[in-house]
């Protein structure tokens, strides 16, 4: 009787092995086929041309005085006469804004025969003031920007900036490439699997790329960080989707 139990014990201890066995083969073979490291892989791309929207330039003015009311009175002069160059070639109050002065003050060393430093002590101040102009009519900013002799002409000290520029419907043209970007991935798995008799599954992972925007016909590298171009006028926009489907 011993014996039998014995017999019985052994056999369920083996079927209960087997039906381990099976059920973790079955697990590993299913995981095979629809981990992300398996499957079909495919990364689409998507990019468009497009011209910038919005302009915005900017430039700098200074003086100096003996005196911060002397050296004010000169800058505040200079701000008038450039608020008015800008409102004659057609730039209006709202598309300007002057920033708040900014004053230092100028040190100068006073040193005995011997050559050692005396004292120091305060020669005069210089002031700064920046203008910037953000306009949608681009082609009157770049005009005004080229060509700022009238100021210089009137005795401002006037440093010009390159030109910035953006577009107000950025975030429109992402969603645009992102679902471009997606189909193209698709088609590519569609293709992939086509050619390989295979048959597509659930969609496993999907990542996005970041999104890059240069210069057109530029030959700038992509950052892995992304890339946002200011300088150029007409731009070009790229993103990438990778999509990871199991296949069956």
């Amino acid at each position: 009787m011993k014996e039998y139990k014995g017999i019985v014990i052994a056999l369920i201890a083996g079927i209960c092995a087997i039906v381990c066995t099976t059920v973790f083969t079955g697990n590993l073979v299913s995981y095979k086929k629809t981990s992300g490291s398996g499957g079909l892989t495919a990364t689409g791309s998507a990019n468009c041309d497009f011209e910038a929207d919005l302009i915005v330039w900017r430039g700098s003015f200074s003086r100096e005085g003996s005196t911060t009311q002397e050296a004010y009175r000169s800058i505040k002069k200079d701000a008038e006469l450039i608020q008015k160059y800008l409102l004659d070639n057609g730039v209006s109050e709202e598309e300007m804004v002057f920033s708040s002065v900014t004053i230092s003050e100028r040190w100068e060393s006073e040193y005995n025969e011997n050559g050692d430093r005396i004292r120091d002590y305060i020669d005069g101040y210089n002031l700064y003031q920046n203008v910037s102009i953000t306009s949608a009519d681009i082609d009157k900013i770049e005009n005004i920007s080229r060509d700022i002799s009238g100021l210089i002409e009137s005795g401002v000290q006037f440093a010009s900036e390159e030109p910035e520029y953006y577009y107000t419907k950025l975030d429109e043209l992402k969603l645009q490439l992102i679902e471009e970007a997606t189909q193209n991935a698709k088609d590519r798995i569609d293709l992939m699997a086509s050619g390989t008799g295979s048959v597509i599954g659930e969609l496993l992972n999907a990542n996005l790329g970041v999104f890059q925007i240069t210069a057109q016909n530029s030959n700038t590298e992509y950052s892995y960080g992304g890339y946002f171009d200011t300088s150029s006028r007409h731009k070009t926009a790229s993103i990438t989707v990778k999509l990871n489907y199991a296949v069956n």
